[in-house]
């Protein structure tokens, strides 16, 4: 079997500015994550039967397997968010990605 990572991605609000994300970001690297990338992104969804558009902060959080069940214990704690967007999956790795994502 390929080495393999989980992958977490979730959604802060566009309100919050950067150096927030950043703090969110270091609580998630203080649960286990090894990596955590964001940037803005545009998202289009239906909430309360209607379409809506917005501008939303995206995080795609590297974490190893057997740290993944804390880190979204942490995740879903401290989410401002009523019903965020917490989707994960497993990842296949080089060997070496995931020698670091587990030793982090």
């Amino acid at each position: 079997m390929p080495p393999q990572i989980s992958i977490v991605q979730t959604t802060l609000p566009t309100s919050w500015i950067e150096p927030e994300v950043g703090s969110f970001s270091q609580l998630m690297i203080e649960s286990g994550a090894a990596c955590v990338q964001y940037s803005k992104t545009r998202s289009t969804y239906k909430w309360e039967g209607q379409i809506e558009s917005s501008e939303e902060w995206k995080l795609q959080i590297k974490v190893q397997q057997n740290g993944l069940e804390t880190l979204l214990t942490t995740l879903r704690k401290n989410h401002p968010h009523t019903l965020p967007q917490i989707v994960h999956w497993l990842a296949e790795s080089t060997a070496q990605y995931t020698d670091w994502v587990e030793s982090a």
